[in-house]
C-alpha cells in the first residue's frame, strides 16, 4: 500500500477496538514469567554451553600478548574465541567499531576474547586465567579538551545537516535590545535496562539460528551476516520479547557476533549475556554534549535571533549526538543558526538513546527559555506562545501537518494550576522546604519507515505475522487491535506472532516510529485480506464485522475462508517533505528543596501530549510516565563519570549509577489531546514513546530554580551544585 495522499475516512476511524484503552495481551505472559526473553530458551537442545566475554582492561592501544593456556586447561572449558582464531571478520554497516576487538583496541571494554564452558561459572573462572598484555597509547578521553577541534558534524540520518543557516544570526542577535548567551552541559549516560543484553545461537550446517535481545531485527540480520562473511538468507534472528532497550538494543552488539563465533568454535550452542559493567562500556551510550544557546528577542518577547551550537564527541567514524534538532523546528524567529560540532573521542561507541538529539537539546533549550523569559519579565508560558509557528522556520513555505503547543501549554497549565505559580523564585516555603515549579515544551519529531505484515485466517482466529518487536512498549496489543478493527473481530480472535526474521521486514522498535509504522503496515495486509475475501464472497463494498463479511443483505462468516493469506507493507510518499511532522507537549513539574541540605524532591509532574491518534491510552500513558520518569533521572542523578586518565566509565554497575527508583517518584499524569494526523499515515497515529522524555528534565530543572534561585545550567543538579546558592535557613 502507497501512502502518498492524506488519509481519508478508513475502517481504523470506526475506533471500535483502536483508540479505546487496553490491557496488554502480552501482561499474562510477562506476570507470570512465562514470556521467553533471550538468555531463557531452554528448549535448545543439546543444553546449550555458556559463554563469558572478556572486555579490554585499556581504552586505547593493542594486545601484545594474550596467553590462553591455563584457561583452556581449566575444568569445563570447550573453546576460546580470540580474534587470531575467529577467522575473517567485517564490521556492520551500523557499528562503530569492531564487535572484536585485537590487536588494536580502539575502547575500553572492547570485546578481546569469549571463553566458552559447561557452565558460566566455570567460564569466568576460566577467563581469569587468561593473562594478557597490553601495549597502552594516549587517548583523548575529556570532551571539554577537545571541543576546540571539533569540526561541524556531515549530514546526519536523523538529525539533518550538520549546520543550518537562515537570514543572518549574527546580525540579527547584535542588534536585539534583549539577549541571551549561555552555556549548558549533559554527561554521557547509560541506558540501564533491566534485561542485558544477551544471546543464543547455534548452527545447523551453513545456517545460523539466534534468539537475542534486538529491537531491529532485520538490521540485526544484515549486520551478523556481513559481520560473519555470510548469506543473508543463512541467518535466522528471533527477538519476540526485548526487556527494555532505549535505543541500545537497535544494533548488532557483541553478545550475538560472540555467540554465533563460539557455537561454532564449540560445535553446539552457546548463550551469553553480557555483564552489567560490559553493558556500559563495551555498548552503546548517550554521549556527552556542550551547547550553547544564544537568543535574541525584541521587547515584547519576539525572537529575532536564535543560534544552538552543541558539541559531543565519539569514535572515529561515529555521529554525533543531534542536540540542535528541535532548534531548528520549535520557535519562530528569523535569523537563526545551528550546528552539530563532533569531536574524536576514544570512549566507548555513543549512539542512539531515548529521543537521541531532542532529550539533551530540549534539556538545554527549555532551560535557555526559562531564563530568557526571566529576561524580559514574561511568564515562560507567554513567551512560548508568542514564539509559537504553523510553518517550519527554516523553510516557511512547509507548514506542520499538526501543531498543537500552545494547546498543550494552555491545557497542562490549568489542570498544573500554573496561576498560583510565584514568578519570583524562592518565595514559597513548606517547613524546610522550598517550594517552585517549572514548565517546558516537548517536541519530537514523527519518523516514517517501510513496514510490512502477513494476515492468515486460521479458522475463526486471524494469525499476523511482522518481525516487529516489543521493547515492553505494547507493540502485541496495538497491532492486534490494528487487525481486530480492520477485520471486524474480537480481540480475543487476534494471534500475533513477532520477531522473527522469518516474518515480513517491519519498521521495527526504535525512535518512536515503531507503533504508527507497524500498525499502519499491519493495517495495510489487512485491508489486501479484506479485498481477497470480498472478491472469494462476489460481494462489493463489503462490511467486516462481527467476524463476517457482509454486503447486499448477504453475510457469510469469516471463518469460511480459512487459509486465506495476504502480505503488504506500507510505503510512503512524499508527504513528510511537504508537511513538517511532528509530536509537540508540555511538561510540568513542582519540586521541593530542602533549604539545608540541598536535597530535591519531585512532588508531582504531569505532561501533555498531542502526537495524532493514540492507539492504545492504556500502553501510551505507562509509555510517557516511563519516559517522565527517565527525564528525572537526567535531571537529578544520571551521569557516567569518565575516569580521564584511562577512558572509561566508572561507574559502570546499578550501584554506582543512579537511576530514579519508586521512592522517587511521585504522582504522575498525563493528558492526551484528542487529535489525528491524516498526514502521517493510514493509521493518522504518530508516537509517543520518547515525547515523555524531551524536555521533562528541563521542567525539573526550571523548577529547582523557581523553588531556589539557583541556575544550575550543568546537569544533573545534584547538591553541590544548589548548596552555595541556597537562601539563609531563617
Amino acid at each position: 500500500m502507497r501512502f502518498d495522499q492524506p488519509a481519508t475516512t478508513n475502517p481504523i476511524d470506526q475506533g471500535k477496538v483502536v483508540g479505546i484503552a487496553t490491557p496488554r495481551i502480552d501482561g499474562p505472559l510477562k506476570t507470570t514469567g512465562t514470556a521467553p526473553y533471550a538468555y531463557e530458551h531452554h528448549d535448545v537442545k543439546p543444553t546449550p554451553a555458556v559463554g563469558f566475554v572478556i572486555g579490554a582492561g585499556i581504552a586505547k592501544g593493542r594486545v601484545a600478548a594474550m596467553d590462553l593456556r591455563a584457561a583452556r586447561a581449566a575444568p569445563g572449558v570447550l573453546a576460546i574465541v580470540t580474534a587470531q582464531n575467529a577467522g575473517k571478520l567485517g564490521k556492520g554497516s551500523k557499528n562503530t567499531a569492531k564487535l572484536l576487538g585485537g590487536p588494536q583496541i580502539e575502547h575500553y571494554h572492547q570485546a578481546l576474547a569469549v571463553v566458552v564452558a559447561e557452565s558460566f561459572e566455570q567460564a569466568r573462572a576460566a577467563a581469569g586465567l587468561i593473562d594478557i598484555r597490553y601495549e597502552e597509547a594516549k587517548g583523548r578521553f575529556d570532551l571539554a579538551a577537545e571541543k576546540r577541534h571539533a569540526p561541524v558534524a556531515k549530514s546526519d540520518g536523523f538529525g539533518g545537516p550538520g549546520e543550518t543557516k537562515h537570514g543572518d544570526f549574527e546580525a540579527g542577535f547584535a542588534k536585539a535590545p534583549v539577549q541571551l548567551d549561555a552555556t549548558y552541559t549533559t554527561p554521557d549516560q547509560g541506558h540501564a535496562m533491566m534485561e542485558p543484553h544477551a544471546t543464543i545461537a547455534w548452527w545447523e550446517g551453513k545456517k545460523l539460528s539466534v534468539w537475542t535481545a534486538n529491537q531491529m531485527v532485520d538490521w540485526a540480520v544484515g549486520d551478523l551476516a556481513k559481520t560473519l562473511g555470510i548469506a543473508k538468507q543463512d541467518v535466522r534472528v528471533r527477538s519476540p520479547f526485548v526487556g527494555g532497550g532505549f535505543g541500545g538494543k537497535l544494533f548488532l552488539r557483541a553478545d550475538v557476533l560472540l555467540a554465533a563465533l563460539a557455537a561454532k568454535a564449540a560445535h553446539r550452542p552457546v548463550k551469553i549475556a553480557l555483564t552489567r559493567p560490559l553493558m556500559f562500556n563495551n555498548t552503546t551510550h548517550r554521549p556527552a554534549t556542550i551547547q550553547r544557546i544564544r537568543i535574541g528577542a525584541d521587547k515584547d518577547g519576539r525572537i529575532q535571533a536564535i543560534s544552538h551550537e552543541s558539541w559531543s564527541g565519539n569514535l572515529p567514524g561515529g555521529g554525533p549526538e543531534t542536540a540542535t534538532a528541535q532548534t531548528r523546528l520549535l520557535y519562530a524567529g528569523e535569523h537563526r543558526h545551528t550546528a552539530m560540532h563532533l569531536a574524536v573521542l576514544d570512549l566507548p561507541e555513543g549512539n542512539a538513546m531515548r529521543a537521541p538529539g531532542e532529550a539533551p537539546g530540549l534539556m538545554a533549550l527549555e532551560i535557555a527559555m526559562d531564563e530568557m523569559a526571566g529576561k524580559l519579565g514574561l511568564d515562560p508560558i507567554e513567551f512560548r506562545l508568542r514564539n509559537d509557528t504553523q510553518v517550519d522556520p527554516e523553510k516557511p513555505q512547509r507548514p506542520f501537518s499538526q501543531r498543537h503547543l500552545a494547546e498543550c501549554l494552555r491545557i497542562g497549565a490549568e489542570r498544573f494550576g500554573w496561576s498560583k505559580r510565584k514568578s519570583e523564585p524562592a518565595q514559597v516555603r513548606d517547613g524546610r522546604w522550598l517550594v517552585g515549579q517549572g514548565v517546558a515544551a516537548a517536541f519530537r519529531n514523527n519518523l516514517l519507515m517501510k513496514s510490512k505484515a502477513r494476515v492468515r485466517l486460521d479458522g475463526e482466529r486471524v494469525v499476523v505475522e511482522t518481525d516487529m518487536t516489543d521493547i515492553g512498549t505494547g507493540s502485541y496489543t496495538i497491532i492486534a487491535q490494528t487487525a481486530a478493527e480492520t477485520l471486524g473481530v474480537p480481540l480475543d480472535k487476534v494471534v500475533v506472532r513477532l520477531g522473527d526474521s522469518a516474518f515480513p521486514v517491519s519498521c521495527g522498535s526504535g525512535g518512536q516510529w515503531g507503533g504508527n509504522n507497524s500498525t499502519a503496515g499491519v493495517y495495510a495486509a489487512c485491508m489486501k485480506l479484506r479485498e481477497l475475501v470480498a472478491q472469494k464472497a462476489g460481494m462489493t463494498q463489503a462490511e467486516f464485522v462481527d467476524g463476517e463479511v457482509r454486503a447486499g443483505g448477504k453475510s457469510v462468516a469469516l471463518k469460511s475462508f480459512a487459509g486465506l493469506v495476504a502480505e503488504d507493507g506500507i510505503e510512503y510518499g512524499d508527504l513528510d517533505k511537504r508537511y513538517q511532522q511532528s509530536t509537540f507537549g508540555a511538561h510540568f513539574c513542582e519540586v521541593a528543596v530542602d533549604v539545608a541540605t540541598a536535597e530535591v524532591r519531585v512532588r508531582r509532574m504531569l505532561a501533555v501530549c498531542a502526537a495524532g491518534r493514540i492507539l492504545n491510552p492504556t500502553s501510551a500513558r505507562s509509555q510517557v510516565i516511563g519516559a517522565m520518569t527517565m527525564g528525572v533521572g537526567a535531571a537529578l542523578m544520571e551521569a557516567l563519570k569518565v575516569d580521564h586518565r584511562r577512558g572509561f566509565f566508572v561507574n559502570h554497575d546499578l550501584a554506582g549509577y543512579e537511576v530514579p527508583v519508586h521512592a522517587d517518584i511521585p504522582h504522575q499524569d498525563v493528558v492526551f489531546l484528542d487529535e489525528t494526523d491524516p498526514i502521517s499515515s493510514p493509521m493518522k497515529a504518530k508516537g509517543v514513546g520518547e515525547l515523555g522524555i524531551c524536555g521533562a528534565a528541563a521542567a525539573v530543572a526550571n523548577a529547582v530554580y523557581n523553588a531556589t534561585g539557583v541556575r544550575v545550567r550543568d546537569y544533573p543538579i545534584t547538591l553541590d551544585k544548589l548548596l552555595g546558592g541556597l537562601p539563609a535557613l531563617v
